[in-house]
């Protein structure tokens, strides 16, 4: 049948007399309100987007995707990565984990190692203080000032950490703080005049701090931080067992004190080496797993490189942002604890042997491994109770810590048993280990990922002063009234520690 058969049914009006009711054809309404992309300046053109030879087929044939070929996702695809939120310095950020990228396991190797290190050196003066006073002829006042040089040290460590990592990486800038400790190691092995150990112990200071610094904001930033925390500072807790054991068996045999420092200058030297190979390419993986939605872009639409600001524009920006980090209530309460804590652990490590001697007339080649048992709680305490805190919450987990140290820190003062004594300072080191790593989880959350290198390392350098305030007032009232006053202060400690604690805000939940 002819299609002009069917004319008779088809009729044709003009445009004027179509009723009103008569539709047309609907056309698309305007956006009310215009699709934005945070941290994108344009708008995101899939077309675009250089998505490889396996997603797109061969490239160049302008044709529709071949059947066989994968239609290409958007960057935040559920499937591709979690859900990314603005913000307005970061970006979106992929978390990493210990196993990715693969040498993030040699990484938390090589903090682990340092910290390490940074425990061997912090326990050992427990234990030799009794042989340097004897060594040098000198009193608790005096050998305390041993305290006061390593405080300013790492003080000293919270001006240059940040202006150091953004203009070396972190690499050089963890090379850097081992080549500062092995400075202040190697004239100690010597057996210099006194004066000379105390400005040693200012470079100890100020190298421990850096890589602290560094250490934290690595380990806290990784998957389940607060397990890759309780394993770094855990590792300081195996080095804090160590020390006194070594530092004990070679004085009590008639060793001089100042050999064993040559165990911490080795492990500072093999650190170096170490951590500059580990992270020497940090940089350049995390930006291929933490770029910002702006440089994915950038990166897929053109070839030419990434604009970099200028190295002084950076540190000044670093400098800056250190600046406002001792605006935020958090880092003030966050270093104001960590000061009691650091002054609480570093005087009972510190003079816990003098006590048992003076007060409890022990024999020194028999208590100075008290100290050892005291780090030995510390560490079981980050390894088998960081799990847990993380299960019931860090910060209620914390009270139930700090409350337990005071309790048992009171037996140590009334009960006059060195036995029970000993039993007991272990037990506060096993109640203590945890504290830290849960506290640095904690502030990490209420600080914004842009501002943490600067701010942990404010809170860890300040805080960790009270680790020589602490160590160095207990010299001075012990030198006067005795060493019981060690517990007073401890405790004493604990309550401000209570109070911090208390006055912190509730951490957020993390949505970078």
């Amino acid at each position: 049948m002819s299609s002009y058969a069917f004319g008779a049914f088809i009729g044709f009006e003009s445009k004027s007399s179509v009723s009103e009711e008569t539709h047309e054809i609907p056309i698309a309404p305007q956006k009310a309100l215009p699709r934005v992309y945070h941290s994108v300046p344009e708008p995101l053109e899939l077309d675009n987007l250089q998505w490889g030879a396996k997603l797109n087929g061969p490239s160049g044939s302008g044709s529709d995707t071949p059947s066989g070929y994968q239609t290409p996702r958007v960057p935040n695809d559920l499937e591709m990565s979690r859900p990314a939120t603005p913000n307005e310095q970061d970006g979106v950020d992929v978390l990493q984990s210990f196993s990715n990228p693969p040498m993030n396991r040699f990484r938390m190797l090589s903090v682990c190692l340092m910290n390490f290190g940074n425990g061997l050196n912090d326990s050992a003066p427990g234990a030799l203080i009794p042989y340097i006073e004897k060594h040098y002829n000198i009193g608790y006042a005096i050998v305390s000032l041993i305290f006061v040089t390593n405080a300013i040290g790492f003080i000293s460590a919270a001006f240059i950490v940040d202006a150091l990592r953004a203009r070396l990486g972190r690499a050089k800038t963890l090379m850097v703080a081992q080549t500062l400790m092995s400075i202040g190691f190697l004239p100690i092995v010597c057996t210099p005049l006194f004066p000379v150990v105390v400005v040693c112990f200012f470079f100890l200071g100020l190298g421990m701090a850096i890589n602290l610094a560094m250490g934290n904001t690595f380990a806290v930033n990784l998957h389940n931080g607060t397990k890759m925390l309780g394993a770094m500072h855990g590792s300081y807790g195996v080095g804090g067992t160590i020390g006194p054991l070594i530092a004990t068996a070679m004085v009590s045999t008639g060793g001089l004190w100042s050999r064993y420092y040559l165990l911490p200058l080795s492990v500072t030297i093999f650190n170096l080496v170490f951590a500059g190979w580990s992270f020497w390419h940090f940089e350049s993986e995390s930006n291929s797993t933490l770029l910002t939605t702006t440089e994915r872009v950038a990166s897929r639409t053109q070839n030419a490189p990434t604009s970099v600001e200028a190295p002084t524009s950076h540190i000044k920006q670093q400098m800056t942002s250190m600046l406002q980090a001792f605006k935020s209530k958090t880092v003030i309460l966050g270093a104001l604890f960590i000061f009691a804590y650091q002054g609480a652990e570093v005087s009972i490590s510190g003079w816990v042997i003098s006590f048992l001697i003076t007060t409890r007339h022990g024999n020194p080649s028999a208590v100075g491994y008290v100290t050892s048992g005291f780090w030995g709680g510390i560490t079981l305490g980050r390894f088998l109770l960081s799990h847990p805190a993380h299960l019931i919450g860090e910060k209620r987990f914390v009270y139930i810590m700090i409350v337990g140290a005071a309790a048992f820190e009171l037996l140590i003062w009334f009960v006059p048993n060195i036995i029970g004594d000993a039993v007991a300072v272990a037990i506060v080191g096993l109640v203590l280990g945890p504290v830290y790593p849960c506290a640095t989880t904690v502030f990490s959350k209420m600080i914004r990922r842009s501002e943490q290198v600067s701010s942990l390392s404010v809170i860890s350098a300040f805080g960790s002063s009270g680790g020589a305030v602490a160590p160095f007032t207990t010299g001075i009232l012990a030198q006067a009234a005795g060493t019981f006053v060690l517990h007073p202060i401890a405790i004493g400690l604990f309550f401000c520690m209570l109070g911090c604690w208390f006055s912190l805000p509730t951490p957020r939940k993390r949505t970078e």
